[in-house]
């Protein structure tokens, strides 16, 4: 670990990365620390025990309610959604679960919409949210292409709040975090007090400076969750083992369907030919790394409170290290 460590100093060094990093190999933990610090002003130092928010890692929490709703029959991922939502568009009527899981339903990114960055401070329902991007066109016809879209895991969120009549996070609560015991995880909030979470910060001219402002209404089902390494290490050891979702619904959760990407995740393969199993997540303030290698049972999570690209280059950096370190042979 040594060579791992001294690239992540090295990181570190440059003042654009602080968080925390977690890396198992076959169940047993390698490497569990914290950089920098939580809070500048206060100089708490980031801990495993640190919260983070997540940004889109949260989107393969959102896959995974809904092959949960499947597997208990309250839906089908190749329905329309157009069942559950009469009132949807006429474009809309043939988008199906599958479609939005695997960002191929052609409903444009709100995020990139020109007026998001005017009202992303202010809180919406889900509803309203929805209601931002309901009647602009497709970007393509619906399973022609993949373009990444916010709006589609938005729409699966309030899609789980219809059939569930629960809140997103309650679902997510009660059927992810609490069976799983992942008790420093939750819905993120600007109001609620939540213990040892993690200020964000933005690179800056003069160094680190405090983020901009999200309402955390605003991410919902697409990005809106917290978490921590260790907490997101028994994410990882529970969904590949078969403790969340049924054999059948994990197979079609990491197969892809379009390019390289699944429900929630992408997959690639390193140059051994190994599956890697992978997502980011950035947001105002944070950015996460969360990858999965099956056939090495290697896990790596970098959780960083700065936003950017550094958590996903913290990462990479340690993937082409254990790569060599933990190589096996063929």
């Amino acid at each position: 670990m040594a060579r791992v460590e001294k690239a992540i100093a090295a990181r570190e060094s440059t003042g654009h990365f602080m968080g925390a990093v977690l890396i198992a190999l076959d169940g047993k933990v390698l490497l569990s620390k914290g950089y920098g610090f939580a809070n500048l002003e206060w100089q708490v130092p980031n801990s495993p025990q640190t919260r983070f928010r997540i940004a889109s890692v949260t989107k393969q929490f959102t896959a995974a309610s809904i092959l949960l709703l499947q597997e208990r029959g309250r839906l089908n991922i190749r329905d329309p959604i157009a069942k559950y939502l009469p009132s949807v568009p006429p474009a809309w009527r043939p988008i199906t679960f599958l479609n939005l899981l695997t960002h191929t339903s052609g409903i444009p990114d709100l995020t990139a919409f020109p007026d998001f960055e005017a009202w992303e401070p202010f809180p919406a329902t889900p509803a309203e949210l929805v209601q931002r991007f309901r009647d602009r066109p497709l970007d393509f016809p619906p399973g022609t292409d993949l373009r990444y879209s916010n709006s589609g895991y938005i729409l699966l969120g309030f899609l789980i709040e219809t059939i569930t009549h629960q809140t997103y996070a309650q679902f997510v609560q009660e059927n992810l975090f609490t069976p799983l015991g992942m008790s420093n995880s939750g819905y993120d909030s600007n109001s609620r007090i939540i213990a040892r979470h993690a200020e964000g910060y933005a690179p800056g001219k003069s160094g680190l400076a405090v983020a901009g402002y999200v309402d955390m209404t605003i991410p919902f089902a697409a990005g809106g969750l917290y978490s921590t390494t260790g907490d997101l290490l028994r994410w990882e050891e529970a969904l590949y083992g078969g403790k969340v979702v049924s054999v059948e619904s994990l197979a079609s959760m990491t197969t892809p369907f379009r390019k390289d990407y699944a429900f929630g995740l992408a997959i690639d393969a390193d140059a051994q030919g190994n599956r890697v199993i992978w997502h980011r997540g950035a947001i105002e303030g944070f950015s996460s790394y969360l990858v999965y290698v099956p056939t090495r049972k290697l896990a790596v999570v970098v959780l960083s409170n700065v936003e950017g690209s550094v958590g996903r280059d913290v990462g990479d950096d340690i993937l082409k290290i254990t790569h060599h370190e933990f190589s096996m042979p063929h």
